[in-house]
This record gives C-alpha cells, sequence and structure tokens, in this order.
C-alpha cells in the first residue's frame, strides 16, 4: 500500500513539472530573419541572448517567398527584423517596408555593403557568396543588435560580431585552398540562375552564361538563348552546370542533352541552408560544401 502511493505521488509530480515546463515562457527578445542563411547568421551572434526566428523554411527560393499573417505580426513584434534586401526577397518588400513605416528597426544587409551590379544595372543580391562582404555584414549586425538590446555590452556585441566575422574569414580561406585545385583554365562556371557573381569575383571564375537570364528564378528563357548557351559550353569545354536546390533542374538538364556531351548537373546549394546533415545546414558549411562540389567537378581529370 505504501509503495503504491509513492508511485503515484511520482507520477503526480512528474506531470506536474511537465506541465510547468510545457508553459514556460520565453521571454527573450525576438530578431527575426528573413532566410534561413541570415537566420544562421544571426544565431551565430546572438547565441542564446536572444530568440531568433526565421520567416522561410529550409528548401524555399527567397525570390518566391511570402510571408503570412502569423508571421507578419511576429515581425511587427520584433525588436529587429534582418533582411538581405537588393531585391532578395521580392514578395516581402512590402511588407518590410510596412514594419519599417510601424517603427520597427529592419536592416537590410545589402545596405551595409558594396554591391556588385548586374550588366543590367540593378545590385546583384547574392552576398553571402561573398565572404569578405559578409564578414562586414556581421560586424553591422552586432552593432545593430547592440542598438536594441541591453543584455549584453555595446563591446560584448561588437566582440561577439569580430568572432564570427573571424570564422567567416577563416572559411574564405579554405574556400581559396580548395579552389586552388582547378586550373585557370577551367574555372567556368554555367549556372541555372546569376546567383555566383561574387563568388566568381571573388575567387577568379568566369561565369559563361546562366539557364535563366536576370538576377531572379522568376525570369524566363527562350529557346534561341539555350541554343546560344549550349554552343558556348562545348566552345569552352564547361564539363558541369550547377543547379540549385531551391530550382527545378528541368531546364539545365534539357541544355545538357542539347550539347551533346557528357554535362553534369552539379546541385548547390544558395537561396537556402540544405537540411540537417547536409553538410550545408550552417551558413559556413553551405560555402564548404558548395565549394567542394564545384571543385570535383571541375578539377582536371575529372
Amino acid at each position: 500500500m505504501k509503495m503504491r502511493i509513492v508511485i503515484i505521488i511520482v507520477v503526480v509530480l512528474s506531470l506536474l513539472e511537465s506541465a510547468c515546463s510545457s508553459s514556460v515562457v520565453d521571454d527573450r527578445p525576438t530578431v527575426v530573419a528573413t532566410t534561413t542563411i541570415l537566420g544562421d547568421v544571426v544565431r551565430e551572434i546572438v547565441g542564446d541572448e536572444l530568440n531568433v526566428q526565421v520567416l522561410m523554411p529550409v528548401g524555399v527560393d527567397p525570390h518566391e517567398f511570402s510571408a503570412s499573417a502569423g508571421q507578419v505580426a511576429q515581425m511587427e513584434s520584433a525588436v529587429l527584423v534582418v533582411a538581405n534586401g537588393l531585391g532578395l526577397e521580392e514578395s516581402l518588400s512590402s511588407v518590410l517596408d510596412a514594419v519599417m513605416a510601424d517603427g520597427v528597426p529592419v536592416l537590410e544587409v545589402g545596405d551595409v555593403v558594396t554591391p556588385r551590379y548586374f550588366e543590367n544595372g540593378q545590385p546583384d543580391p547574392h552576398i553571402w557568396f561573398d565572404p569578405e562582404r559578409m564578414a562586414v555584414a556581421v560586424r553591422k549586425i552586432a552593432d545593430r543588435l547592440a542598438e536594441v538590446d541591453d543584455r549584453s555590452t555595446p563591446a560584448d556585441w561588437s566582440s561577439r560580431g569580430d568572432a564570427y566575422a573571424a570564422r567567416i574569414l577563416d572559411t574564405e580561406a579554405e574556400m581559396k585552398q580548395r579552389f586552388g585545385q582547378i586550373g585557370p583554365e577551367r574555372r567556368k562556371l554555367v549556372t541555372s540562375h546569376m546567383a555566383f557573381g561574387y563568388l566568381a569575383d571573388r575567387f577568379g571564375f568566369e561565369i559563361v552564361g546562366v539557364v535563366v537570364p536576370g538576377g531572379g528564378t522568376l525570369g524566363e528563357t527562350s529557346a534561341s538563348a539555350l541554343g546560344a548557351l549550349s554552343e558556348a559550353i562545348v566552345a569552352e569545354d564547361v564539363p558541369a552546370i550547377f543547379v540549385e536546390t531551391t530550382v527545378s533542374p528541368r531546364l539545365s538538364e534539357t541544355l545538357a542533352a542539347e550539347t551533346g556531351r557528357d554535362v553534369e548537373i552539379v546541385t548547390l546549394y544558395t537561396g537556402s541552408l540544405g537540411a540537417p546533415g547536409s553538410g550545408a545546414d550552417t551558413y559556413l558549411g553551405l560555402l564548404l560544401t558548395d565549394t567542394q562540389r564545384i571543385v570535383d567537378a571541375l578539377k582536371e581529370g575529372q
């Protein structure tokens, strides 16, 4: 009988503990990041200090994403919203403007670095493929966090930004070392859209062509444009077409077949991190995973 009473008491206490733990409210200030890449960047800076929420799920094309009503409300209650800007989040631009008009601080990282520009004069939003620009952006994010949160001192926020920026630059050094396996004559890229201009500029690659013209993934191509690109692939002896995980490979596969050659289709992570265990589930992991896939596809002997 005593043993039964003891067991009942233990069970009741366990249920009470579970109920209490499930009802704990996270009272940390919230920072909202638009993309999975920026979400990881912000989390690396803040650690457990703040509650970081990411609007876009893994695998979503940021050019196409639209926020739900609940996500807009989440942005309205944030102490800071971190966005890429430069036209990346095409369907979020009006929401970001409205949130800013309501007094919520919004930091668009494209505004704190010097962008490169497409031939049509529009800024290239894919700045995360240049580690040096991202190191600058990280320090600016840390500075803005110091303005909206007083749980840590400005010096502490600055130190956090510097530490993560240093890791990004270490990753850049690793990328340069790996890309060194590719000879100058083989540093030629054909991609599904113009997402790798920063990487090409920073690491010495030539963009031979893109399947979908323009800086976004929502453009259209023509049969004549694909035919010209097919001829360029043959003339330049390009062994691979790089396709992003967030877009359909169909057009790229058609293009590869049209060349009449053994052109490999290689998947790269661009606008979104990969799933856990993919090797690209962090920003730095994405950079190194893409680097290695490019090296494996283009180095001599492949």
